[in-house]
């Protein structure tokens, strides 16, 4: 009676425990921390959103049991906001299922299509739930490497060879939490070639779908012909609008695959409350000014961030996505760990930040920086980060250019 639960066993201690930990300890103490290490979106919901949640609310119609593939306008908002974006055409029927924000599809469905024993091949480092839905539901994860790139491919080359049995879904997330790497629609062709070739699923998660900076306009994967064979994409309102704490998400591609989820969501959940799928509709079929607004906040705290941090003597890379800049540990603390560095800067600096160990052993090295605070209280993380490294005699701004991409990893077993 006193042993750990089997699937409790399979989870590793939570890695950002001790960093919030110290958080809390010096909020208590009264200190004034700037809280740069979560993910979660500081801006207020568009007005229009949050007005056709207060109308719907009011109608008592409203207040019984939904459905958990989500209201048939939603699947059809969904639907045109897909073939609008990426010229993807959707079946608002069978290709497309409402979900409790990205995170619960994923988890869920990782339940849904997976065996004991099954191989699952994750980006390492990458967002938690991508290797920890599967392991959960009893597979194991091999790890390949997280940039898009030739590299991964022969990865996943090898991934075939070697593993018994042979994988059965790949996960892939561009713009990617926490890396920031983004993928063009050439690459997700080789992926779709491969895996189509090699009969292995593809989960894409394209939550950041509308958070981007440069040329580059993040893709669908099912816009690749073929894709929806293999495929199937998770989106989410929750960066695109600032509606986080409202958990809706979608599901969309291979039918197979929505039906398997599907039918996991009938035995777990009633759906979303009925008046945040209403306001849900509105936000995908409503006015878009808002989605350019909160991308343009974004891009302004990335520029304002990064400034900051080389004027400190910090090399960060320029991130082209997402709401995270992925940023190598200055060489002096290097050898600490990112546990210990992002202890040491919320301790010296009153800044936090995510250890990049969080995302998975590969992340090792790095620590991620959410872009969740307004510029004011940005250039005030930076001038105090300045101060901490100054302190520790690194001086800016540096001469050596940011790193651009990880090291070469070799892929691993987890």
């Amino acid at each position: 009676m006193t042993e750990e639960f089997h699937r409790i066993r399979r989870l590793p201690p939570y890695v950002f425990a001790e960093v919030n930990k110290a958080k809390a300890a010096a909020r208590a103490r009264g200190e004034d921390i700037i809280d740069l290490g979560m993910g979660n979106p500081d801006s207020p919901t568009p007005s229009h959103i949050v007005k056709k949640l207060v109308e719907t609310v009011a109608d008592p119609r409203s207040h019984g049991y939904s459905v958990s593939r989500g209201i048939p306008g939603l699947r059809k908002a969904l639907a045109g906001y897909y073939d609008r974006r990426f010229n993807v055409k959707l079946d608002p029927d069978t290709e497309v299922i409402a979900t409790l924000g990205s995170k619960e599809g994923l988890a869920n469905l990782a339940s849904a299509i997976t065996s004991p024993g099954d191989t699952i091949l994750v980006p390492n480092p990458s967002y938690p739930i991508h290797q920890f839905g599967f392991i959960i539901a009893g597979a194991s994860v091999r790890s390949i490497p997280a940039y898009p790139d030739d590299e991964m491919l022969r990865a996943l080359e090898r991934a075939v060879r070697h593993s018994v049995p042979k994988p059965t879904a790949l996960i892939v997330n561009f713009p990617s939490n926490p890396t920031a790497y983004l993928a063009d629609l050439d690459f997700y062709k080789e992926i779709v070639k491969f895996c189509r070739r090699e009969e292995i699923f593809i989960l894409s998660d394209l939550a950041y779908a509308e958070i981007y900076f440069g040329d580059l306009v993040p893709p669908s994967i099912l816009a690749v012909e073929g894709a929806k064979d293999i495929a199937v994409e998770f989106t989410s309102l929750s960066k695109t609008y600032s509606m986080a704490g409202w958990r809706m998400g979608f599901a969309a591609g291979n039918p197979r695959l929505i039906e398997a989820l599907a039918r996991i969501k009938s035995y777990l959940d009633y759906g979303a409350f009925t008046p945040i799928q209403v306001a849900a509709v509105a936000a995908l079929s409503g006015p878009q000014d808002c989605v350019a607004e909160i991308r343009q906040l974004y891009k302004d705290r990335r520029d304002v961030l990064l400034r900051g941090l080389h004027a400190a003597g910090w090399d960060v890379p320029k991130p082209e996505g997402s709401m995270f800049a992925w940023a190598p540990i200055p060489e002096k603390f290097r050898d600490m760990g990112s546990v210990a560095f992002s202890k040491l800067l919320l301790q010296e600096a009153g800044v936090a930040v995510a250890p990049g160990l969080g995302f998975g052993e590969h992340g090792e090295g790095f620590v991620r920086i959410g872009l969740v605070e307004n510029t004011q209280r940005l250039r005030q993380a930076t001038r105090a980060i300045k101060g901490f490294l100054n302190a520790n005699g690194i001086n800016g701004p540096s001469q050596q250019g940011p790193q651009q991409k990880q090291s070469t990893l070799e892929d691993t077993a987890s």
